[in-house]
Order: C-alpha cells, then sequence, then structure tokens
C-alpha cells in the first residue's frame, strides 16, 4: 500500500540538504517535484523503510524532510533516500559520499579510515557527521593577486605526483614558489564517476572526490598555498552532470533525461555536450549551481572559479560550432545571473569562462569583470615548429577587451603538448635541445603580453608525452626526473625568470604597449612613465636581419645574457639567428642564471 507523506512546511531557516540542529540532530531535505513519498534511510534506522523513516512532504509538494535525533556526536551516518519505494540516490547536496563499487581501490595512505557501506547496500550512499571539528585556518586574509597579473598553473592531482594526492601537492610547494606562480587552477575535484577521471563527469557537486585525499586535506592545500601567495581556482563543471547525479537518476527515461526532470534537458541543445545536458534557464538548476558556487568560496576559501563549457549554457539549439559561438543572449543573461550572484558572496573572486564565442559576447563578460580562455596553442605549436604563427590573439586589446581578462595559454590539459608536437613532426629538423629554446622564445613573447597566463603542468620542463597516451583522459607518465636534466631545468628556470617580469616589475602591467606578433620575428614593448621593456623572437628557422627594435637611443641592458647594448641610431639593423630571443630594458633588472640561454650578445 502506498504510504500518504504527512503535510507539513519546513521549519524557518531550513535549507535542502543537510541541516545541523545539535551534535546529536539533523534535518533532512530533498527537493523533489512530482515525486510520490520518500523515506531517508540509513545507519541511523538500520536502512528500514517504514513508518519513521517516511519524510514529511511540504504543502506545495515539491520538498520531503526528515528529523533525525538522538545521533551520537562525531559519528558518520551513512544514508540514502529511496524515492516511491523504488529508487535509492544519495543527498545532492552531499559533502561526502560512500561508493561500493570504487571506494575499495582507494589508497588508505590518501584516504585514512575510509567507512564501509554495509553489504546490502550497493549504489552510493551520503554521509553526515554531527560534531565535526571544524579546520582551523593559518591565513585568514589572504589578499588575491591582481587579475591582470594571474599567472595560472593547470594542475591534474592525479598526474602531477606518485600518489594523486592534495598531500603530493602540498609536498611540492616549493617548486611552485620557485617558478614563481601566483595561482594554482585545479582540475575537477568534485566527485566524479569511478576514481580516474579528469573530472568532467561530475556526480556530486559538493563533495571534493575522496581519490585525492580527506576534505581536510584539500583545505591544508589552499591554506598552504595562500600562505606562499598562491591563489586557488577550481576547475567546475556544471553543464553536464553523469548518471550517477541524484537528479540524473531520479529524472529518467530509459536513456535519456525524463520530460519532467527540474534540471535537464531531455536532448542537448548544443554540439558539444556529454553525459546529461542542464537547463540553465530552470529556477531549480540556477538554485543549485548558485548554492555550489556560495559552498566552495565560503567553506574551503578557493578564490575563483574556472567553469567549463560555459558556452553550453544556454537553451538555444545549435548543431555546430559556426552558430553555438555567435552572440546569445540568453547566454548572456545566464551568465550575468551567476556572476552578479558570486559577487553578492565575494567581491573579488575569480571568474573565468571557458567560452570560445564571438568577441562581441565575450566583451559583455569582460566588461562586467570576469575573464575568458584565449586559446593560442595552435600557434604556438607552429611557432616552435617554425610554421607560420600569429600571437596578436594574446592581446586583450585585439580582441576588444576594455581591460585584461584573456587567460592566454600555449597549452592546457586539453590541447597538444607543444614539445611531443614538435618532436614528432620536425625531429629531422631540430635536435632536442633546440626544441626546448625555441620554447623558451615562444614564452619569452607570450608571457609577456599583458594580461593573465596560464602554464599547463610540466610545460615548464618541455613535457613530451602526446595528450591520447592511455587515452586522452587516461593517466599520464609523471615524469620528476625532468627536473634533473639540465636542459629542461633550464627552461624551467627561464619560465621562473619571465614570470619574474610578469609578476614583479610594474611595467609588465603597462596599457601602453605596442605589439609586432604576426611574422616570424614576433616583438613586444611595453611603455612605462620612465622606462621601456622590449621583448625580441625570431622563430623562423632562418636567420633574420631586424631593425627598428629599440624606440629610444641610449643603454639597454639584456636581462638574460647581461649585455649591454649602446643604441645610437634607432633604425641600426642586426642579425637574429632562428629560435634567438631577447628581452631589453632601459634600465637594468636583478640577472638570472648564468647560460639560461644559447646567445650571447645580440647579433653575434
Amino acid at each position: 500500500m502506498k504510504p500518504s507523506p504527512i503535510i507539513e512546511a519546513l521549519p524557518t531557516g531550513i535549507q535542502d540538504g543537510i541541516n545541523y540542529i545539535s551534535d546529536t540532530k539533523v534535518i533532512l531535505v530533498l527537493f523533489a517535484p512530482k515525486k510520490e513519498f520518500v523515506y531517508a534511510i540509513g545507519d541511523f534506522n538500520n536502512w528500514q523503510a517504514d513508518t519513521q523513516s517516511l519524510m514529511k512532504c511540504t504543502p506545495d509538494r515539491n520538498r520531503y524532510w526528515l528529523e533525525i535525533d538522538g545521533l551520537t556526536k562525531g559519528e558518520e551516518y551513512a544514508f540514502q533516500y529511496l524515492i516511491n519505494g523504488k529508487l535509492a540516490v544519495g543527498d545532492p547536496y552531499c559533502e561526502k559520499i560512500l561508493d561500493p563499487n570504487n571506494d575499495k581501490w582507494i589508497s588508505p595512505s590518501v584516504y585514512p579510515n575510509l567507512k564501509v557501506l554495509p553489504s546490502n547496500v550497493t549504489t552510493i550512499a551520503s554521509v553526515f557527521q554531527t560534531g565535526q571539528t571544524p579546520y582551523t585556518w593559518k591565513i585568514t586574509n589572504f589578499k588575491r593577486p591582481a587579475q591582470s597579473n594571474l599567472v595560472i598553473y593547470e594542475l591534474h592531482i592525479r598526474d602531477f605526483d606518485k600518489d594523486g594526492s592534495y598531500q603530493n601537492v602540498i609536498d611540492r610547494m616549493e617548486y611552485f614558489k620557485n617558478l614563481g606562480v601566483n595561482c594554482i587552477e585545479l582540475m575537477p575535484i568534485a566527485e566524479f564517476s569511478n576514481n580516474d577521471s579528469w573530472g568532467y563527469n561530475p556526480i556530486y557537486h559538493l563533495a571534493p572526490d575522496k581519490a585525492y585525499g580527506t576534505k581536510d586535506d584539500l583545505k591544508r592545500f589552499i591554506d598552504v598555498c595562500h600562505e606562499n601567495g598562491i591563489a586557488v581556482i577550481l576547475d567546475v563543471v556544471y553543464n553536464q552532470a553523469d548518471y550517477e547525479f541524484p537528479y540524473v537518476k531520479m529524472y529518467w527515461d530509459g536513456n535519456k533525461p525524463s520530460a519532467d526532470s527540474p534540471f535537464f534537458n531531455q536532448r542537448a541543445k548544443h554540439p558539444y555536450n556529454v553525459f546529461s545536458d542542464f537547463n540553465h534557464e530552470s529556477q531549480a538548476t540556477k538554485d543549485y549551481v548558485n548554492r555550489a558556487n556560495e559552498f566552495w568560496l565560503k567553506e574551503y576559501k578557493i578564490d575563483g572559479y574556472r567553469f567549463d563549457l560555459a558556452k553550453g549554457f544556454t537553451q538555444k539549439v545549435t548543431t555546430n560550432d559556426s552558430k553555438f559561438r555567435l552572440y546569445d543572449k540568453g547566454r548572456v543573461n545566464i551568465w550575468k545571473e551567476y556572476y552578479n550572484k558570486i559577487r553578492s558572496y565575494d567581491k573579488d573572486a575569480y571568474v573565468i569562462l571557458e567560452l570560445f564565442s564571438e568577441d562581441k559576447e565575450e566583451q559583455v563578460f569582460t566588461d562586467m569583470g570576469m575573464m575568458v580562455w584565449a586559446n593560442q596553442n595552435g600557434d604556438a605549436r607552429n611557432a616552435v615548429k617554425g610554421f607560420p604563427s600569429d600571437f596578436t590573439r594574446y592581446s586583450y586589446q585585439s580582441r576588444g577587451f576594455k581591460s585584461p581578462s584573456a587567460v592566454g595559454y600555449m597549452e592546457s590539459h586539453d590541447e597538444e603538448r607543444v614539445v611531443y608536437d614538435t618532436i614528432n613532426s620536425r625531429s629531422s629538423v631540430f635536435s632536442f635541445p633546440t626544441i626546448l629554446e625555441r620554447v623558451k622564445a615562444a614564452a619569452a613573447i607570450f608571457l609577456t603580453i599583458p594580461g593573465p597566463k596560464m602554464i599547463w603542468q610540466f610545460g615548464e620542463l618541455g613535457y613530451d608525452v602526446a595528450i591520447d597516451q592511455n587515452g586522452r583522459t587516461g593517466r599520464k607518465p609523471i615524469r620528476w626526473e625532468y627536473f634533473e636534466n639540465p636542459d629542461r631545468l633550464k627552461l624551467y628556470k627561464v619560465f621562473a625568470a619571465l614570470i619574474k617580469i610578469k609578476t614583479t616589475l610594474e611595467i609588465a602591467q603597462s596599457t601602453d604597449f605596442q605589439l609586432d606578433l604576426a611574422g616570424f620575428v614576433k616583438k613586444v614593448v611595453l611603455n612605462g612613465a620612465n622606462n621601456h621593456l622590449i621583448v625580441v623572437a625570431n622563430l623562423d628557422v632562418n636567420d633574420h636581419l631586424v631593425s627598428d627594435i629599440f624606440p629610444t637611443i641610449g643603454t639597454w641592458y639584456d636581462y638574460f645574457t647581461g649585455n649591454i647594448t649602446e643604441v645610437s641610431d634607432i633604425n641600426f639593423a642586426f642579425n637574429l639567428k632562428a629560435g634567438e630571443f631577447h628581452i631589453y630594458t632601459s634600465t637594468p633588472l636583478p640577472k638570472p642564471d648564468d647560460n639560461l640561454v644559447t646567445w650571447k650578445a645580440l647579433g653575434k
């Protein structure tokens, strides 16, 4: 016989998910429109669906809730919602899940004392725990680097070090400090299907995936980053969700979301979707995403977000990117609303959109204060290979942006590795050391163009494993031995020296600059109040005679070689060898280590 839930309004101040009332009491709330009845079953009632576990229903029939008392302080309780007596799911807002099929593969050294579900619980369950000891933050007043000054290190924890854990990254903090990056962007760390993933298959958006460690390990990582002047950005995924996400399973029709789903489209509205496509015009979706955005900023003190596939936040149907990328008023309105909500939680959190829409649309978002990804991987690879390339689109001004809001990068998780591509296609032309020299030249131009920048992990050591090795999203070899290779170490130190210019010199933030980036010989000129910085690089396979490099006569200082050049005629010409680059300043700078580049004096 179908039970009849008690109809009763939620107590004041209670929200969806797990509400901690005291050390012995919680109230569970599930938003579940169009469901007839729900049981809350778990360790607290021996997983029994009975009159005591039948959840009350709010008068609008949208929510089910239950007060659970008599709990033991500090004890973890696993639980599920049993919907209509048939489907058991976890709590969509929970901060920890237990997965009977995948948790057994998590090493106790990464996540010690992980609770095990009873043998009769065969699907994912959520966890609550009263009386938790809160993490004690060491850094409570972190000052975020200026948005225009960001040098972001994109990192995938699984492929960074041996255990694939937060602790691994903490243990390498000196590496980041010496490199000089001021921000780490973590690829998605919210719970995803299985334990081995890039993370773009999310199933619980508020729960850190246990494959990388405990929630306090994650907080400790963020705390240590802040202690060392490094901001933390989370890559988050709200375009789609995998099947194990409760709101996918709860509203499912055979092989697609059901027509009555409050969250998902039955069919994706755009050509790039994977899994189930969120409907961001639905208020249910907006409430969920806003809640998640607020949660990570407040609970984990992160510094901002990179939103995956932000272009997919639309209800406009397109079947190819030529239409998908065009200005979309609906998408603009959705993102304005999300951004304003984020600003209400955190007045200066970073918001980066992986958008790749036309400039007209991106300008709207950057005018508001957001940033957008600026992919120049193809041109970076061509430049290092000695093929025609154009770095113009690294410049925010070339996109019509009013502020430095284009996050340029030579590589990302999603792009082929520059050194691998060059070795694979040009090993008959360039030796390996020469390839690394050419990466230095490309990086010198890339990193000195004003605006935020991003480096993909180990690009600074010349990582040369194909993106598709072991499958595109599969595990990649971790090669810390690179750091012991003299040529690779010099590349790392060149990146560090370039980043130091970027993050410490006022002139590197100048809005007064000239760029010549379309040819083989590329040039950046930054103008300060009383000084100049010039970068010139020859990315051809042939030498070039160049002129008109210096804007003024006088004494110029070569950053890497320490050479001083006296310029008496700004039109004088000199020879620039293939792969050669120089950074000249009108005032001397502390010189990096010796012999980081093969060039000595200009034109010699």
